[in-house]
């Protein structure tokens, strides 16, 4: 038998039972982890550690969640903090765009290294953590626009915003590596 989330919290909560968080955990790590991995920037093992304090902290504010929206959505929220917090301790992380992988963007790869073609991961990379976040969000954990904005914080219209640009910019840049891919 499978217990739905709101069961699974109230016998964490009123129960103390470590077997029903076990099982939540069990069922959201995935998509945390990826989630994290790519505000990383591929940094796995940065992501696992920061995956590991998100859960952690879902432990200690559990009595915190309020039923409002959906448990993925409060625990993606808690990711979201504990990656803010590590961007401010590493600059590599900044919220902030960097200037020189935004210019990268709209260049197509050079022949230094045309063995290495552009993929997915390597796009998501060049955008800004906000226009990351909303994508991985929406596009791959399939957040609404307005959950999404809860996660991160932000007016819907940013999240919007931030959607079009990111998928616009991911759209430029693999294209430009799929035609110099077909010229090589």
């Amino acid at each position: 038998m499978s217990f739905s989330d709101a069961d699974l919290i109230a016998r964490a909560l009123s129960l103390e039972d470590q077997n029903a968080f076990s099982e939540l955990v069990r069922r959201y790590q995935s998509p945390i982890r990826a989630f994290l991995t790519r505000m990383t920037r591929g940094d796995s093992h940065l992501a696992d550690d920061m995956a590991q304090e998100t859960f952690l902290k879902a432990w200690q504010k559990l009595n915190t969640f309020r039923g409002d929206a959906r448990f993925s959505t409060w625990l993606f929220g808690i990711a979201f903090n504990v990656f803010r917090m590590e961007a401010r301790r590493k600059k590599e992380l900044a919220l902030e765009d960097a200037p020189e992988l935004m210019d990268e963007v709209m260049q197509p790869a050079t022949s230094s290294n045309s063995n290495l073609r552009m993929d997915l991961t390597e796009a998501m990379k060049l955008l800004s953590s906000a226009e990351r976040a909303v994508i991985v969000l929406c596009c791959q954990n399939g957040l609404s626009h307005e959950e999404a904005a809860q996660v991160l914080e932000c007016p819907l219209g940013t999240v919007k915003t931030n959607v079009l640009r990111g998928k616009e910019k991911l759209r430029r840049r693999l294209s430009l590596e799929y035609q110099h891919y077909e010229s090589a």
